[in-house]
């Protein structure tokens, strides 16, 4: 009889600690998104009373009648891998470097985790003074062409800017989760792997890097997503220019959406870039789980 009061008790209790995260998640996030497939099928400006249903005619406008989608797609695909590889490489090698003995280890991880913790809009317009204003003073004072380069008005090097800013800005959390991995190794493993004659190339691609498989995963899969959502960054620099070469998908929303008063356009540009990223998401987490080894 006490047992079937706890259980009560306890059932009563994990329904009500976890009902306002439940109804806070389903206003906040389902239900806009149920809304944003509804208004994806009508013709809405955000200030009518009602919106006119018009069908599948949006996504017809997306896929056959405007090429601005489909540029912000192929823009926030080369932002997402070069963000990937970078990010990953660069956070791994300082990682390894970090995680050696030496006096300074710990204040350069500070260092470098401090981009992190700034606002990506903060962080977008201290860029965006470097590029026009730093940059022409170490013009002056080195008399190197590159630093005269137009960084943010040429479209190419715009491109390469926005995810330099990128990769600066989140290099520091990548390279906390790296650590933490290497860490976490087992110390038996890297021995015997040193008894055996191993290298100190051969111990880190052979013994560390498939031991790391679960941060590779993580690291990975947070780039990923980090990089298909890119928002404030390009929009802080460039705010999608110039001549709209670096507008991301999640801008072109906004654009559509916000600026144009194209609410249906916009829902409909969400609701496909929803299931592009669903599915891109899981293919990679897929592919780089089943690479994981187990211990």
């Amino acid at each position: 009889m006490l047992k079937s009061k706890r259980k009560r008790k306890e059932a009563l209790e994990t329904v009500l600690y976890t009902l306002p995260a439940i109804l806070l998640v389903t206003v906040m996030m389902y239900i806009p998104f149920v809304m944003s497939g509804y208004y994806s099928l009508t013709k809405w400006n955000g200030i009518a009373k009602d919106a006119e249903f018009i069908g599948l005619e949006n996504f017809v406008t997306i896929f056959s009648k405007s090429k601005d989608f489909t540029n912000a797609l192929i823009f926030t695909g080369k932002y997402t891998i070069l963000f990937m590889v970078f990010s990953n490489v660069l956070a791994l090698f300082l990682a390894v470097c970090l995680t050696k003995r030496f006096k300074m280890a710990n204040l350069l991880r500070g260092v470098f985790f401090i981009p992190y913790i700034m606002s990506m809009t903060i962080v977008g317009f201290i860029w965006k003074f470097i590029f026009t204003q730093g940059f022409a003073k170490l013009a002056d004072l080195t008399g190197w062409g590159v630093w005269d380069l137009s960084w943010l008005g040429n479209p190419s090097l715009a491109f390469y800017s926005v995810v330099l800013v990128g990769v600066w800005q989140s290099l520091g959390f990548y390279i906390v989760l790296y650590i933490a991995g290497l860490q976490a190794l087992p110390n038996d493993v890297l021995e015997a792997a040193v008894v055996d004659g191993a290298t100190s190339r051969q111990r880190f691609f052979r013994v560390t890097l498939p031991l790391l498989g679960p941060s590779i995963t993580t690291c990975v899969f947070m780039s990923l997503t980090n990089g298909l959502k890119v928002f404030d960054i390009i929009l802080a620099l460039t705010k999608g220019g110039p001549g709209g070469a670096t507008y991301s998908v999640t801008l072109q929303i906004y654009k559509e959406a916000f600026q144009n008063n194209n609410y249906g356009l916009g829902s409909a540009e969400s609701i496909i870039y929803f299931l592009v990223v669903l599915v891109l998401t899981q293919l990679v987490l897929k592919l780089f789980s089943s690479r994981e080894v187990d211990l």
